[in-house]
């Protein structure tokens, strides 16, 4: 399970995840010092550490990188939803009291994930039910879009 993102691994992660396309450390750079006073040493090593755990890829162009996102934040977030639901003594306590701080339009996001899950669970009557298997793409999203409200806010 993989474990919450640094605030500036985020800020990082957030740019190669909304740029959806191979990025540079100067790329990323450029943007980060458009809010803070930033070091390009500083951002190659965190993008270096991004590249070492296992959240981007990297390939050479030129005498530089191109790094591109692994996974997608709507599958980070749902590995970390899952980790901390885990991690609780009572799961139905723990998603009670986590729906009771939704606000409307996380529960109508809610409401939508469960009709689309819905229409993927095979009738417990079909020959499909007989054997389980993981969605294409496996448990992390594979490399679907980062669409939709299951990322509300970011």
């Amino acid at each position: 399970m993989p474990r919450q993102l640094g605030e500036l691994e985020d800020a990082v992660m957030t740019r190669v995840w909304q740029w959806n396309r191979p990025v540079t450390v100067r790329e990323v750079l450029e943007d980060l010092q458009q809010e803070r006073s930033i070091a390009y040493t500083t951002v190659m090593t965190v993008m270096d550490n991004l590249h070492q755990k296992g959240w981007v890829r990297r390939e050479v162009d030129g005498r530089a990188y191109r790094y591109t996102a692994v996974s997608t934040r709507a599958a980070y977030s749902a590995a970390l939803m899952n980790e901390a639901w885990s991690q609780s003594d009572n799961p139905a306590a723990a998603l009670v009291a986590f729906f009771g701080m939704m606000s409307s339009e996380q529960r109508e996001a809610l409401t939508d994930a469960i009709r689309i899950v819905g229409h993927n669970v095979p009738d417990p009557g079909t020959a499909e039910s007989a054997s389980p298997s993981a969605p294409e793409g496996g448990p992390t999203g594979g490399a679907q879009g980062d669409s939709g409200a299951a990322d509300s806010g970011r």
